[in-house]
């Protein structure tokens, strides 16, 4: 079999994003502390509160809000399969990080694990989803610009608040598009043999 176009631009991402997400914990000091690449994103950088405002993205309530107004989006076109799609890949992403990357990297920060970020995860995941079921260029391309300037907002923010190291949320980031554009993929799949 062939892969040929979008496929080779999925496999790219795919494969980019895992190898990605294995190399950083690579950089990982010994005692778990912060990397060389974590030292160039100091704390210190933004104040408490503006951190706050800065996490704000991938906070829960927000995602979750996103997540549903994505599906909508696909429902009120009558979409349905985008629509359960977008509904259920998050998540799996997001339980796969949980239950699957935490542990098998078990990167400590104070009483969590912090590689990868589960936050950033569950975001770039929601967005990613978006982005691989909608057909107009535009809103992709928007979509990518919109993460990736959340991305840079919430690593100042997590950095400052101590909730994660500037590589926590760079894997986390990685391990959703991998994971993402993998299920996105196979959904397709299914949905073309249905």
């Amino acid at each position: 079999m062939i892969v040929r176009g979008a496929g080779v631009v999925r496999m790219t991402m795919i494969g980019a994003g895992a190898a990605l997400t294995a190399t950083i914990p690579l950089t990982f000091s010994a005692h778990g502390g912060p990397s060389e690449l974590d030292r160039v994103v100091s704390d210190n950088t933004v104040s408490p509160g503006l951190a706050q405002v800065l996490v704000a993205p991938s906070n829960a309530p927000v995602v979750v809000a996103l997540l549903v107004a994505a599906s909508a989006w696909f429902a009120v076109r009558r979409q349905w399969w985008k629509a359960v799609t977008m509904l259920v890949v998050p998540e799996i992403a997001l339980a796969a990080n949980t239950w699957l990357l935490k542990p098998l990297w078990d990167r400590q920060l104070d009483d969590h694990l912090a590689y990868p970020s589960g936050h950033t995860v569950h975001m770039v995941a929601v967005a990613t989803t978006f982005a691989c079921l909608v057909t107009d260029i535009r809103i992709r391309i928007a979509a990518a610009a919109g993460t990736a300037s959340a991305l840079i907002m919430i690593t100042a923010g997590m950095v400052e608040l101590g909730y994660h190291h500037a590589t926590d949320v760079l894997g986390g980031a990685a391990a959703a598009l991998a994971m993402t554009v993998g299920l996105c993929w196979i959904c397709e799949v299914l949905h073309r043999r249905v």
